[in-house]
Parts: structure tokens; sequence; C-alpha cells
């Protein structure tokens, strides 16, 4: 975590270095806010290159040697460190992650701020801002050129909405110079309203009913890390009733609930490749051969989220299977060492 930190810090620096307003304690405190999210990515890593020192150095002594000779088998030994690290799981997803997500949060609004010149987490791409909402009836689909936020108001410029009975089914089109988000309605000024087989209506304002809320917005457009994974299930819940994609946010929540498995398949592959009492000039090659096994789990991993953000794969199974593969690699080399 030391040297993430530097390492970050010396980034945050580096990008500091053309904005004379940025400051030393900022730079900071912005790398001690991140470090917490960090800590989440290299846990899991802190348990393997744990378990494999803890079994080499008791290989190395003859304890296990000593062990095994009293009538006590691997998984009997195994079973401790196993459980342990499932206790770490726990502990990532029910404290860890409340913290990590709160202080990257900050961090992200600091960053937005200070780097970025935007006052506000809302993504405007090169084609505009667009929104989805939930309607009594069905659903809508707006669309701005622009915004302005000052503080908690929000106000879209050349506003188009499309506007659906059920999923499918269009309805009418609205266009307006601006739109004023209030208390549970879109303010439109200047609005032209363009029915099926109507004509087209000019109103100076026009008032469309929404459910959204600035805090919804935001949320739609923050990455899924900046939620606690207590909060997770009920934003997705709310987020798929406004009618915005939750992938990302359910990929996110299973993979923080798969966190004790994965713990659980580090122990095991870390003690696959220590637990053999092997020669001096062999154990550099052993010890190497778990850490490469380690990256390549998290290369994997990565390729299977990638995949499943982009749905070619279910979300359940792009978070769980890196667990579920590594956890079944450990045990299946630990049965061929210890019981084939």
């Amino acid at each position: 975590m030391l040297l993430v930190f530097m390492f970050d810090a010396i980034e945050l620096f580096r990008r500091a270095a053309a904005k004379p307003e940025v400051s030393f304690d900022l730079v900071m405190n912005m790398a001690l806010l991140k470090l917490p999210h960090m800590s989440q990515k290299i846990l899991p890593f802190a348990v393997l290159f744990g378990g494999m020192l803890c079994f080499w150095r008791l290989t190395r002594s003859h304890e296990l040697v000593v062990t095994r000779g009293a009538g006590v088998s691997a998984w009997q030994f195994l079973f401790p460190a196993i459980g342990l690290a499932v206790l770490i799981g726990v502990f990532q997803i029910s404290i860890l992650n409340p913290l990590a997500s709160t202080t990257l949060s900050r961090f992200e609004q600091l960053e937005a701020l200070h780097f970025r010149g935007n006052r506000s987490l809302l993504a405007v791409s090169s084609s505009g801002l667009w929104l989805r909402q939930a309607n009594p009836d069905g659903q809508s689909v707006l669309h701005a050129k622009g915004y302005v936020q000052n503080r908690r108001d929000v106000e879209l410029h050349d506003v188009t909405v499309f506007t659906y009975v059920g999923k499918d089914n269009f309805r009418s089109r609205i266009n307006g110079t601006s739109a004023k988000l209030e208390d549970g309605f879109w303010r439109f000024r200047n609005a032209w309203i363009y029915e099926v087989e109507k004509p087209p209506i000019n109103e100076a304002e026009y008032w469309l009913e929404t459910d959204l809320t600035l805090d919804k917005i935001q949320d739609s457009f923050a990455p899924p890390e900046t939620m606690s994974f207590w909060d997770l299930p009920s934003f997705i819940e709310t987020l798929e009733k406004a009618g915005f994609s939750a992938v990302r946010h359910r990929l996110h929540w299973h993979n923080l609930l798969a966190a004790p498995l994965l713990m659980c398949a580090m122990v095991l592959i870390g003690a696959a490749f220590t637990l053999r009492h092997s020669r001096r000039g062999a154990t550099t090659y052993v010890i190497a051969g778990g850490v490469f096994t380690g990256f390549a789990l998290y290369f994997f991993s990565d390729v299977v989220l990638a995949l499943g953000l982009s749905d070619f794969i279910p979300v359940t199974l792009a978070a769980w299977s890196p667990s579920g593969v590594a956890m079944l690699l450990g045990l299946t080399t630990l049965l061929h060492l210890e019981d084939g």
C-alpha cells in the first residue's frame, strides 16, 4: 500500500505540474483518498503472497513434515488459513468497501474540480447528454446539447424528448430551448409538442413529469466503485426502474460477493506451489510460478469482466468465473499432489 501510495502521489504531482492552484497538501490528500480503493485491488495478492510465505517457511523448517507424520492431512492444517481468508473477504465487502467507496467518491469530486475543471460529475459526450426516465405509462428519452448546473439546480439546453407508451411504441416528441429540473417535473421553455397524427403545438411553458433527481442523474454517471456494497442492490433497482443501464453496477456487486471465494482460491494456489519440499535451487522457480499464476488469474479476470460489460457473457458468469476457476485450479493441484 505504501508503494501504491507513492506511485499515485507521483502521478498526481505530474498532472498538477501545469496547475499552480493545486497545492502539495491537496495532492497528498487525494492520494490518501484513493488508497482504500487501491487496497481492495492488491488484497488478493497480499493473501497469495502471505500464504506462499507462510507455507514455504513451514515447509523449509520441516514443520509440515512433522505435522503430516502425526497423521494430520494437508486439508486439516489448511482449514485455518482458508477460514482466515474467508474472514478477510467478508471484511473487504462489509467494512473496507464502504470506506473505499466513500473516499473514492470524494477523490472523483476533487479530481473533476481541480484537474478537469468540471464542477459536476455529469458526463457529456460529443453527441450531447442522454437521459432516460420512467413514466406512468412508459418511458422517455431526453437529449440535450448542453447543460448548466448551479449547485442543486440543473438546466438543459436545446432539449429533445421522445416519449413512448410501453417500451417501444412512439407517442410524441418534445423540442424546447431549455428544460429546468424542478421537484418532480421538467419545466420547458418555448416547447414544441409533436404527437402522432396531430398538428404541432407550441407552448411558452410546458411541464413534463419525471422521477429523476439531481442525485439520481449524478449517480447514474458515477462509477460503481463509488457505491457502497450495502447500497448497491437498492441503487441497481432504482437505476433499472428509471431506465438506466445497471450492467456495470450489477457486475461490480457480484464481483464483491465473490471476494471471499477469491481469497480462498489464492490460499489454495499459494499452498499448491509451496507445500511440497523442494531443493534449494528449485525454490525460486516454484515461488515464481505461484506469482505468475496469480497475475495470470488477475489478467484473466480483467478479460472476463470486459466481456461481461460488453454483454458477451452473463453478468453473473463474468463476476464469479475468475474466482471459481482459481478455486478449482487450486483444489485440483492440491488433490493431485496430496491424494493423487
